[in-house]
């Protein structure tokens, strides 16, 4: 007799302990009872479910992100590369409504057709050089960002933002970009060569006129008086050297060997 009890202790709290769920930070819970999904989400904690009665499904409601790739065609006709991220998360009162409407698998049912969709959309718009800008990168991804949170708001998800990480241009497009910049580094390259050469200039102009101005000054300076007090400092200064009488009435220093 007591082992059957002990046997039936045993399995109902294997039963209790199989019956929980445990619903953490950033879930809630969607309760199914009876077949029908309740529209009031299970909060954080230990839940008890029981089979048919009452059975507790988690639903995440983190931030989560969904990368995609797109070959899209611009205004022109020439196909792009995109690679776009979405950042969403489902808000936790709408996670009931969406088990309801669309299922568990929301995010290919839902999600994702309407990213692809907004940005086949609005990139048809633009042409391949407003794509391949940063401006236009930003512009494009604001209105898919604002398209997202049109049609997906309404069934419980929040869209947080739209990243376009990459652009691939076609190849030719590409090219005559390439060529387009190299051409403009050339120009910004004899624009300086032209400045630099303008500056050299200046400065030799400059090294000119200074020294035109220091031989004005030597000239105006060179009267009668201060010749002779050159001569009678060099004569105290070097006793080896006589001085010479010139016609002209200027003196000459000669040194004695």
């Amino acid at each position: 007799m007591r082992f059957r009890v002990l046997v039936l202790a045993v399995a109902m709290l294997g039963w209790g302990l199989t019956g929980c769920v445990v619903v953490e930070d950033g879930e809630v819970g969607v309760q199914k009872s009876f077949g029908s999904i309740s529209d009031e989400p299970v909060a954080q904690g230990i839940v008890f479910q029981v089979p048919v009665v009452r059975t507790v499904t988690r639903w995440n409601t983190k931030l989560q992100e969904i990368k995609e790739s797109a070959k899209v065609p611009s205004s022109e006709g020439l196909i792009v590369g995109l690679e776009t991220s979405l950042l969403f998360r489902v808000l936790p009162d709408k996670a009931p409504i969406i088990r309801k409407t669309v299922g568990r698998n929301y995010i290919e049912l839902l999600v994702v057709p309407y990213l692809r969709n907004a940005v086949r959309d609005v990139v048809a718009g633009y042409p391949v050089k407003n794509i391949y800008s940063e401006a236009g990168r930003k512009e494009i991804a604001s209105k898919i960002r604002e398209f997202l949170r049109q049609n997906l708001a309404p069934r419980g998800i929040e869209v947080v933002d739209v990243l376009l990480r990459d652009v691939r241009l076609p190849e030719k497009f590409r090219e005559s970009i390439e060529l387009k910049l190299t051409a403009e580094q050339r120009v910004q390259q004899k624009q300086f060569e032209l400045q630099q050469a303008r500056k050299d200039a200046e400065i030799e102009v400059a090294r000119a006129e200074g020294a035109a101005r220091a031989q004005e000054i030597v000239r105006s300076t060179l009267s009668g008086s201060y010749l002779q007090y050159l001569w009678i400092k060099t004569l105290n200064e070097n006793p080896n050297v006589i001085y010479v009488a010139t016609e002209a009435n200027l003196p000459i220093f000669r040194k004695i060997e």
